[in-house]
């Protein structure tokens, strides 16, 4: 099971109702972010998520609403007594820009910061699923993400039984351990395919996406305007609901979730219509939506 939580659904600016851009991904009792907006601690503490449980935070692009949280969220993480490694993944220029942020602060961090930079290709490994960037195009260095569980074997009972397996012995050959001269192989019926996960950052459409996104589960894609503003949206290097909806429709992914939506439109209920007119399971992203994602279903808690 993978859980979302929309922490900030905003663009540009924060509003009484919406914070600016940060999703956690829960898998198991790791958790990681996805942009950092301004106010992200705040919200991670109104959350069912502890902030201190918070393996990594990967950083579309470094405009201000996407990552000026982060700098307070790490000196609260150290004033709570963190010690363990936080992994950062962003683009070039992330670390001299939070480095010199932290510096001004006169602060010093009591773990340490591991901060990758990538052009996107590169893959991060946690316990049971990666993380890889791949490029976006909105006018400067920029990135999307895809988190992707690993596969698992599907245990066939019948052949576990007729070898005498037990629970441990089939949690111990899930892990790829052998027991007693038995592996995966000889008591499985093939393999379940992993969930899949993509979000966009901030982005026009563009190929790089619809490759990330062919037959995902979740696309969470930005939509900052309506089709009523694709000349802005174009201008600004982001995507209209319409588009995105046309990606997910041509992609096949499971469900769309629009994200990062303007607060020019104070009812999102017409950015979901036009949405939903294309592509039938498209959402739209508040504050504290918390999604749970397995292979059979996509369900709001």
């Amino acid at each position: 099971m993978t859980e979302i939580i929309f922490l900030g659904t905003g663009a540009s600016v924060p509003s009484r109702e919406r914070g600016l851009p940060a999703m956690a991904l829960r898998q198991g009792r790791e958790v990681v972010l996805f942009d950092c907006g301004e106010g992200t601690q705040r919200q991670l503490m109104v959350s069912p998520l502890s902030f201190m449980k918070v393996e990594a935070v990967f950083v579309t692009h470094l405009h201000g609403d996407h990552f000026l949280g982060l700098p307070g969220l790490l000196l609260t993480m150290g004033l709570s007594g963190r010690t363990e490694p936080l992994r950062i993944v962003g683009p070039e220029g992330i670390e001299s820009l939070l480095c010199n942020i932290l510096g001004a602060c006169g602060d010093s961090l009591p773990f340490e910061l591991a901060i990758a930079e990538s052009a996107g290709g590169e893959s991060f490994r946690f316990s049971g699923f990666s993380v890889t960037s791949f490029p976006t195009r909105h006018g400067v260095p920029s990135l999307g993400f895809v988190f992707s569980e690993d596969d698992t074997i599907r245990i066939d009972a019948g052949k576990a039984a007729e070898k005498g397996m037990t629970h441990a012995d089939i949690r111990l050959i899930k892990e790829g351990k052998v027991v007693d001269g038995i592996s995966s192989e000889d008591i499985s019926s093939g393999t379940v395919k992993g969930i899949r996960i993509i979000y966009t950052g901030d982005t026009l459409p563009c190929e790089e996406v619809r490759s990330a996104a062919m037959g995902a589960d979740v696309l969470v894609h930005e939509a900052t305007f309506g089709f009523d503003e694709t000349e802005s949206a174009v201008k600004h290097n982001h995507t209209t609901s319409v588009q995105a909806a046309e990606i997910a429709k041509e992609c096949g992914v499971r469900a769309l979730v629009l994200n990062h939506v303007s607060n020019r439109y104070k009812d999102r209920s017409p950015i979901l219509e036009e949405a939903v007119a294309i592509f039938p399971d498209t959402m739209v992203a508040e504050d504290l939506m918390h999604l749970v994602v397995t292979r059979k279903e996509i369900r709001s808690v």
